[in-house]
């Protein structure tokens, strides 16, 4: 029994090391693999036009989209999620999948009010506005990121680390959305 605590003991004083591990490979492939296309037009085009639509929605009606999609997933009649699918925002975002040679898993981007407007491929739900990867990053101004831990992610069933950010008005600067790039674990290290 002492050998098992002994070993617990050293597992859990290496997991900040691990932990730190990953956060600066997450910030090192961002830099040197996410930054140059980030803010591409189309994604802030997408953004900007879907905010118009979504802007003056209430908790209740963002709630009732989110409702629908996740009744939505793994059907035929998905009309909300083919909406998120097929868009030339969603096509930029699988190019940007495909060129990595499966580091990123998957990537998507979010409007103000942290629903989806374009993803590489289905989300589990569509409003990520209760969750860390917008509210770490959106609500937190122009230059926020925001490292997930490393999860087995229900949408691409793998081993990953997500990386968030704010995406920008070019001309104003101001935040307008958030991007979700989901990163293979394994690839990071």
């Amino acid at each position: 029994m002492r050998t098992l605590t002994i070993a617990s003991i050293f597992a859990l004083s290496t997991l900040p090391a691990f932990a730190s591990d990953y956060q600066a490979a997450m910030a090192g492939y961002l830099e040197t693999n996410i930054r140059s296309w980030a803010q591409s037009q189309v994604l802030v085009e997408a953004i900007s036009n879907r905010n118009g639509e979504t802007n003056a929605l209430a908790q209740a009606d963002v709630d009732a989209l989110d409702l629908q999609w996740r009744a939505e997933v793994g059907t035929g009649d998905s009309a909300l999620i083919n909406d998120v699918l097929n868009n030339a925002a969603a096509d930029f975002l699988r190019a940007q999948v495909e060129a990595s040679g499966g580091r990123i898993t998957e990537v998507f981007i979010m409007d103000a009010q942290g629903l989806n407007v374009a993803a590489s491929g289905t989300t589990s739900d569509m409003w990520q506005g209760d969750e860390a990867k917008f509210q770490k990053t959106y609500s937190v101004g122009s230059d926020a990121v925001h490292f997930g831990e490393v999860e087995l992610d229900e949408s691409s069933r793998r081993y990953q680390a997500q990386i968030s950010l704010t995406i920008v008005d070019a001309e104003s600067g101001a935040a307008i959305g958030a991007m979700t790039v989901g990163v293979d674990a394994d690839s990071l290290m």
